[in-house]
Order: C-alpha cells, then structure tokens, then sequence
C-alpha cells in the first residue's frame, strides 16, 4: 500500500502556554521520533509559522526545529506553505491572505534555510476558494490537497488533476480515512495495492486519541507499507485532466454545499454570532490596511492576526465533533478570546481613528461579548446545567 500523508502541526498564537506544551509533548515529539526511528517513512507536514516561533522564542525548543531540519535535508519530509497565523483565506482580505501567506514562507526560511522550497500548500481547514486558488499559483505555488468533497464530480482514489480555474495540481484527501485514527485504519491494508491520501490534524497522533495499541509505531514497520511525499509523488504521476471545484473545506457536509454555504463551521449565515464576530473582523483588517503608517501598525497587527485565527470563529459555530476526535465548538472563553484580539488591534490605531469610528468598534465588541455569554448561559440551561 502507497500511503501518502500530510500532517498538519498548529496551535493558535495565543493559546495557554500549557497547552501549547501538552500538544508538543503528545503529538509533535512522538510523530518527530517516529520518523527518526523508520527512515524509510516520508511524510509531507504543514508546520504553522506562529507554533515555530512560540516553539523558538516562548519555549525555547530551537531542538525540536533542528530535528525537523535535518529530516527535510534528508528528504524524508516536505513542507508546505500555508497561512502563518491559520486564518480561513477565503474569509479574509485579498491583502491579508498573501501577507498571512508571505509571513509563513518567511518564518519557515528563518528556521530551514533561505533556500527552502516550497511547491505545495497546505489551505488552513482545506478552504478552498477559486480566488485564493489563484493567488496561491501566482506566488509560485504547484500543488494543493483538498478534501475529496470539493470537487464537482467524485474523483478517482491517488490521482492527480489540474484546477479548471488556477491550473494548480490537486490530490484529494479520503475524507473516511482522514477522519478516523488514520493508523489503526489502514493496518488492514498494508498489504493491498491502494494508494490512500490522508490529511488530518497533528495532534490527532497523540492529544486527541490516547492510541494504546501504538497503531502509529505498528504501521510503520508494517513492510507492505510505502511511503512518499507528496510532491515527489505528482512528478511522477501524470495528470489525471482538469476538474472542477467547489468551494468547500475539510469539514463541509454535501447539505452545507447544497444550501451555498461551504464554510458553515466559520460563517454561518443564520450564525448572528459569526455575523457579528465578522463585521468587527472586517472592520480591523479595513483600518490595518489603511493605517500602514500609524506608529503602533505593529501592535495592530500582532492583535489582529491571532483575532483573525480560524479558531474564534469555528469555536462559535457550537458543531459536535465528538464523532471523529474532537469536542463539541463551542467555547465562550475562545470566542470572546478572539473578539479581544481584534478590538485591541483597533484600538492600537487610536492616532489614527476618528471618535465615529472608535465608538463604532467597542459598541460592536460590547454586543458580541454579551452575545457570546447569553448564549452560552441559553446553552447551559436547555441541558439542565
């Protein structure tokens, strides 16, 4: 069986120390000595720019980051580009997402040489978009994995095909494998002749699923089993033709699709928290855009970036992933974590901000905080709590 993997390492800039450290020494040291321990194993890891640097300046695991290195010298890893602080590109300003986009390619050549390159690229919750598709080819980019449900009509398991729109490459993940613990499922087929695409979280690999057996450590010794990256992978695939897309993240359901709402999990229409929570994000990004030369820009986008982490809005969306490892999103404490960043970031821009504007923003800010914690309470009392 030809497993190609790619793993998805991120914690959000502004999350607990704690857990920071509880997922690093989990899921991150046990995938990174895996791979030490089966050199014959390759794997393709989306390494998020914020997570380096905590792990860098914060931690001060500079270790980790060389291990990393020297598994990518060796080719036993790729990278890929993404967003550096995770912010669902298809939501934020055509600005914002090739800075988000720059900014990582940055960090990772601060951390893996200034001649790393980089060909695939990692969407953060697989949000594809036919714009953001073609600025990611604009800037260099060859290839994207999306999930299987974002293409027009079903495609073949393994295959590789060009974006209609962008001309990109794009292999498609199984959605039924990469949602399952990805070792325990395929044990069974090591010995057959499939190829299986699996994308998934890190931290799957130890944070969130405890894996007794050590499923992870048991597949990769299996012999049956080969291994791969994913660029290596398309060069010598040859294209399997053009297709069409939808746009669609990792998480989309086919009804989502059907009612034209690919990103339901991070603006929901008929969410008035979303709603909220993305008038007070365009606001901030409007105003960091426009004040490029106010003298606390920097603060303003230090703020606005961890605001505009996909995680504010996906915790907001109150979905039960307590099926496929995960909990139920909904968290006041996220939320309203998220609705901060952004209100400090324009409140750093008081030079630049008319009296009008300020008032506009923490009346905005106030009314999403009192939403947030009605709701939970609303919440709390249907369950009896």
């Amino acid at each position: 069986m030809l497993w190609l993997n790619l793993l998805h390492l991120y914690q959000p800039a502004n999350i607990e120390r704690d857990k920071l450290l509880e997922a690093t020494e989990k899921s991150y040291e046990r995938i990174l000595r895996a791979l030490e321990e089966h050199p014959g194993v390759k794997f393709t890891l989306n390494i998020a720019g914020c997570l380096l640097v905590r792990w860098d300046e914060e931690l001060g695991r500079r270790d980790l980051i060389e291990r990393f290195k020297r598994l990518l010298d060796q080719g036993r890893i790729e990278l890929t580009g993404s967003a550096a602080y995770h912010a669902l590109l298809p939501l934020v300003s055509k600005n914002e997402a090739k800075k988000q986009i720059t900014d990582q390619e940055k960090i990772l050549r601060k951390y893996f040489g200034a001649r790393l390159k980089l060909q695939g690229f990692f969407l953060p919750e697989l949000a594809y978009s036919r714009d953001i598709a073609k600025t990611i080819k604009n800037l260099g980019y060859r290839w994207l994995i999306l999930d299987e449900l974002s293409a027009a009509a079903k495609p073949l398991a393994g295959k590789r095909y060009s974006d209609s729109v962008s001309g990109l490459d794009i292999i498609f993940r199984n959605r039924k494998i990469s949602e399952s613990f990805v070792p325990e499922t395929i044990l069974p087929l090591t010995e057959s002749s499939r190829t299986v695409v699996t994308c998934s979280d890190a931290e799957l690999y130890g944070l969130r699923h405890l894996d007794q057996p050590a499923s992870f450590e048991r597949v990769l010794k299996r012999r049956g089993l080969v291994t791969q990256t994913i660029s290596s992978y398309i060069d010598a695939t040859e294209s399997a033709g053009k297709i069409k897309l939808h746009e669609s993240s990792w998480q989309t359901s086919a009804a989502e699709l059907r009612k034209h709402m690919p990103f339901a999990l991070w603006y929901n229409k008929n969410n008035a928290l979303h709603d909220k929570l993305w008038r007070l994000a365009g606001l901030a990004q409007k105003l960091y855009w426009q004040n490029l030369n106010d003298k606390n820009r920097w603060w303003s986008r230090w703020h606005l970036v961890r605001g505009l982490a996909s995680c504010t809005f996906w915790w907001a969306s109150h979905h039960d992933f307590r099926q496929v490892f995960g909990p139920l999103a909904w968290n006041p404490d996220e939320i309203e974590r998220g609705a901060d960043e952004l209100i400090r970031s324009i409140r750093s821009l008081e030079a630049s901000t008319g009296l009008k504007t300020k008032k506009q923003a923490e009346e905005l800010a106030a009314t999403i905080k009192r939403d947030i914690w009605l709701k939970h309470w609303q919440i709390k009392n249907r369950a009896g709590l």
